[in-house]
């Protein structure tokens, strides 16, 4: 039975994940008004507008994510952007939270996505998030803005005030990997 202060694993599909931004993976779709093109050779399908923000450019970063604590006892949150995840060599888990009105973490709102390999998560700005994984170190395709990028660098490396993004830190919430499929 759930505890108060844990957070069961869901699978990724775009309905659930809506709150907090768009599911990236989603199959093609060719009757609607986005770019897209099927062919036997090839297929391709415009899957989302990135927005990086007033005055912003679009930065394509290599993460590679270790982390396979259970318990989540901060969030970080990017102020001005849409950050993209997508796993390439193994699946994580993205914790999310809305903002409440006051601009913390809306604890209520947290869920957990399993983001397997070749899905993503866009995260819209303001959502407060955390990742994990599961059996094995995940190297992931991010997309961001480069000012956010060296905002949190110099905030990590020297302790000096972020601008762009917030690290939160909260009560404990565990996750309920047995909830995986």
């Amino acid at each position: 039975m759930p505890t108060a202060l844990s957070i069961p694993i869901e699978p990724l599909e775009a309905h659930r994940c809506e709150p907090y931004g768009w599911m990236l993976g989603k199959p093609v779709c060719t009757g609607g008004d986005a770019p897209s093109f099927v062919s036997p050779e090839s297929d391709f399908w415009r899957e989302h507008l990135f927005d990086t923000g007033t005055a912003g450019e679009t930065e394509i970063l290599w993460v590679t994510y270790r982390n396979r604590d259970d318990g989540i006892t901060s969030l970080e949150m990017h102020r001005m952007t849409q950050q993209a995840i997508v796993p390439l060599t193994g699946p994580v888990i993205q914790v999310v939270a809305t903002s409440a009105e006051n601009g913390m973490p809306d604890l209520n709102s947290l869920r957990a996505f399993e983001i397997p390999v070749g899905k993503g998560l866009c995260m819209r700005p303001k959502t407060w998030h955390a990742t994990r994984v599961a059996e094995r170190d995940a190297t992931c395709l991010m997309l961001t803005r480069p000012s956010t990028t060296y905002d949190l660098l110099i905030h990590l490396k020297t302790g000096a005030p972020a601008c762009e993004s917030v690290i939160q830190a909260i009560e404990t919430h565990r996750l309920e990997r047995s909830t995986l499929p």
